[in-house]
């Protein structure tokens, strides 16, 4: 399946695209390394098995991969472990396509929320996940991270 080129594909992402996505990741979160003393957990992902596990799609656009969504159902939320875009095409509508596109899953699986979480030091995440309407829940540390966990009910 293909868009035109000005419309924005979301996909299953495939083993080839690893390196893009690793990429994307280092250039999303390099700059919460000094916040948070050490490379953040998505910089350090294993993303081929999780594109073995089918838990991320990417969206493309002007037909280049331009940002990621590692998610997957659980009992009560579809959870989301992970969301970026490249800062070259931030403020584009692609993060908010890949989290429509949460919600879709979530709403076709009879899930009634997303759960996602994000590290205490990235702050402009905690005011854009508010802005969206959703809620923290609790904090906690996991793998020496300040994590932040957040709900949003749909």
């Amino acid at each position: 399946m293909s868009a035109p080129p000005d419309v924005p594909l979301i996909r299953k992402a495939l083993p080839g695209d690893v390196t893009r996505i690793r990429a994307i990741a280092r250039a999303a979160y390099s700059k919460y390394i000094s916040r948070i003393g050490r490379e953040p957990a998505p910089m350090l992902a294993d993303f081929a098995a999780s594109i073995a596990a089918d838990h991320v799609v990417v969206i493309e656009s002007a037909g280049q991969l331009a940002g990621y969504l590692s998610g997957w159902p659980e009992i009560d939320a579809y959870f989301i472990e992970d969301i970026a875009v490249d800062p070259a095409q931030q403020s584009e509508g692609l993060g908010r396509r890949l989290m429509k596109r949460a919600i879709s899953e979530a709403r076709r699986l009879n899930l009634p929320a997303l759960q996602l979480y994000t590290n205490v030091a990235m702050t402009e995440n905690l005011s854009i996940y508010t802005h969206m309407g959703f809620v923290e829940t609790h904090r906690t540390v996991e793998d020496g991270y300040n994590r932040v966990y957040m709900r949003l009910a749909i």
